[in-house]
């Protein structure tokens, strides 16, 4: 007489332990999906509705040409201040007010201690090399003799690259009295693991325009500095963290009384759409140059 087989019995603890693993590569994946993927059309849609706003303002003389409104206040964030043109590298992009991370999601942003595009002094622009469509992916391909165009709302102005640098590098480009400078800044190294920052000079060359004068260093909030990250992010990306510990383990849940089948069917867009969102609140507590 045959015997029966037994298949060893199921321990609980290890399967809710597999599928709470599985869950949890499935928001990494997430993450990275709306980091590098659904972060780009996040940008192109920002871009394409600061250009609409900064072409509105040019055409009614309204543009910013201070880092303070009328009233001496900061200009709110992600303000439109400029349109960067780096032909060589295809690059076409609006400035935005501001450079902590959350403003960069939505392209360059000018460092608000610093003269805007075309004044007299070092202006500076940062923007992300991966992250959020990456426009300054490509910026250490640059080199001395490149061509690049800022528009603001005193007119075009161009620059000459002058050099690339790096960490430990000198800089040796410093803009004499009555000069203009933009320095564009990203992270050098791997994609999303930066080493440093990767800083490219450009000399101004047409004529020198009138600066009401930068905001003192001060003024500027340590998350808007460079590589610096988001701690503001901290409170919604815990809220967003229980919302979707909690979506997790109904999910589990009803695989297990209900069956596989039904927890797929609701856990997939569910789990998906709390991890797209809880990623995309993350992403400012990275450094804001990725």
């Amino acid at each position: 007489m045959t015997q029966a087989v037994q298949r060893p019995a199921r321990r609980p603890g290890l399967r809710l332990a597999g599928q709470m693993a599985a869950i949890l590569g499935a928001l990494l994946l997430c993450f990275v999906a709306q980091f590098a993927a659904l972060g780009t059309l996040e940008h192109d849609r920002d871009q394409a509705r600061a250009h609409d706003e900064l072409r509105t303002l040019l055409a009614n003389a309204t543009a910013p040409v201070a880092a303070l409104d009328d009233e001496g206040r900061l200009l709110a964030t992600g303000t439109p201040v400029a349109i960067l043109e780096i032909p060589r590298l295809g690059v076409r992009e609006v400035v935005g007010e501001g450079t902590s991370a959350r403003a960069l999601k939505s392209g360059p942003g000018h460092l608000r201690d610093t003269p805007l595009p075309g004044q007299e002094g070092s202006s500076v622009l940062l923007g992300r090399r991966a992250g959020y469509g990456g426009p300054f992916a490509q910026l250490d391909q640059l080199k001395p003799g490149d061509q690049l165009t800022v528009t603001t709302g005193q007119g075009v102005h161009r620059y000459v690259v002058q050099g690339v640098r790096r960490a430990g590098d000198p800089d040796r480009n410093v803009p004499q009295a009555g000069r203009g400078r933009l320095t564009l800044v990203t992270a050098d190294g791997p994609y999303f693991l930066p080493t440093d920052a990767l800083w490219v000079d450009a000399r101004l060359t047409t004529p020198v325009q009138p600066s009401s004068g930068a905001v003192p260093a001060f003024a500027v909030p340590d998350n808007e500095r460079v590589l610096a990250g988001d701690a503001d992010a901290l409170v919604p990306v815990a809220l967003w963290t229980v919302v979707l510990a909690v979506a997790a383990l109904a999910v589990v849940a009803l695989h297990q009384r209900v069956g596989r089948w039904h927890a797929w069917v609701v856990g997939v867009p569910l789990l998906g759409a709390l991890g797209l969102t809880l990623a995309d609140h993350a992403a400012p507590l990275l450094p804001n140059l990725i």
